[in-house]
């Protein structure tokens, strides 16, 4: 730990923000020469000012750092600054990296980082959705990371943990203040599973003006981002904001013209964003780049048994939104008994998807159509 002190000194000078840390730090080698550079030398740098060369010159390395890298030591954390070979590459080429990162897991050593972001309050299209496409993305040996917040962030970590890949989360808080509350065990299955890591210290809150600063990390790090569900005033469209600002390519997933959650995605469509429909359409941009280049259209897909009538006439009457049973019921003049078994049996052949207050629609992914044209061959095959 000793090694980093000289890290967190030069980071606890009043006026020494990330941009003019990178600056002092290339200019003059390590934090260490900073620190015991003189006037003239200091003055030499842009930004710095003869009041800030006579800051750094007296400063003194405040108790609270050594408190810090005890506590972080004790708690099992670990640091990575920007010159060690663990700190994530792409993070490297923004303007205002952070000079370190807390880390909780181990940071996945290489790969294609996409970060899935969305809505905090995402519906039910927009959970599943986030949840397939991770799964999806992570059998093709793609890192998926987010934020861990409510919705789609949780949905996206979740997702990727669910199929066995690597997720990193990157937290708006100190790595001791989990936020939200709720997701402390997604927190330490995310660690197990990929990282989480943050730039701020410990102790430090869920304030307001830290998550467009985390924002610019999660973006900063990846290939590419995608965003699932977004209304028009999103914090999600900060963080592709700050993707396409950082020369990195921006997905959007598209939603129901008639919701305002919605509105966010579709303005990213028409402004130029690629529409996503399935994990394909991220891998295509990146196939130079993938480990095991392979397309997804040539990934053997698993087959499907044929629909009896009964579950060709659920299939139609489900809607892209989550629909209610009773509503289905209605709607099919089904016997309600009759038709919460065959929404079972559909759920355990992967067609629907069951929500919070038997809620139902058609699994992400699926083609409505090209499903029941599927069926129709195939009687037309057996005659």
């Amino acid at each position: 730990m000793s090694s980093l002190r000289p890290w967190f000194a030069l980071k606890s000078v009043p006026g020494i923000g990330n941009l003019l840390f990178r600056r002092l730090v290339e200019q003059f080698g390590s934090p260490e020469a900073v620190l015991g550079a003189d006037l003239p030398a200091l003055q030499a740098v842009q930004g710095v000012t003869s009041r800030l060369a006579a800051t750094i010159r007296r400063h003194r390395v405040p108790d609270a750092v050594d408190r810090e890298l005890e506590a972080v030591l004790q708690k099992g954390y670990t640091i990575v600054t920007q010159t060690d070979p663990c700190f994530p590459p792409l993070l490297l080429q923004i303007p205002d990296p952070p000079p370190y990162l807390y880390i909780y897991g181990s940071l996945p050593a290489a790969g294609l980082n996409i970060a899935v972001v969305g809505s905090r309050n995402a519906t039910e299209y927009g959970i599943s959705t986030t949840r397939q496409l991770c799964m999806d993305l992570v059998r093709q040996q793609v890192n998926i990371v987010s934020g861990m917040a409510r919705g789609v962030d949780t949905a996206a970590h979740s997702g990727a943990i669910a199929a066995g890949g690597n997720t990193v989360s990157v937290l708006g808080t100190g790595m001791d203040r989990i936020y939200p509350r709720e997701n402390t065990r997604l927190f330490h299955q995310i660690a197990e599973n990929g990282a989480v890591i943050t730039e701020f210290s410990l102790g430090t809150g869920p304030d307001a003006h830290h998550f467009p600063a985390r924002n610019r990390i999660i973006s900063g790090m990846c290939h590419g981002t995608v965003v699932v569900e977004a209304t028009g005033r999103s914090g999600s469209l900060i963080t592709a904001r700050l993707a396409a600002e950082q020369n990195r390519e921006v997905f959007a997933v598209p939603g129901n013209i008639h919701s305002f959650k919605s509105i966010g995605t579709h303005t990213l469509i028409k402004e130029g964003a690629k529409l996503v429909m399935h994990a394909g359409d991220v891998l295509d941009e990146f196939q130079h780049i993938q480990p095991h280049e392979q397309e997804a259209s040539t990934l053997p897909k698993p087959a499907m048994p044929p629909l009896t009538d009964d579950e060709a006439m659920v299939i139609d009457s489900l809607e892209a939104d989550s629909v209610h049973i009773d509503d289905i019921a209605r709607k099919l003049t089904l016997p309600p008994g009759r038709l919460s078994g065959l929404l079972l049996q559909m759920e355990l052949k992967g067609l629907v998807v069951q929500s919070p207050g038997k809620r139902f629609c058609l699994t992400p992914g699926i083609d409505r159509q090209q499903l029941n044209q599927r069926n129709i061959n195939q009687e037309v095959s057996s005659e």
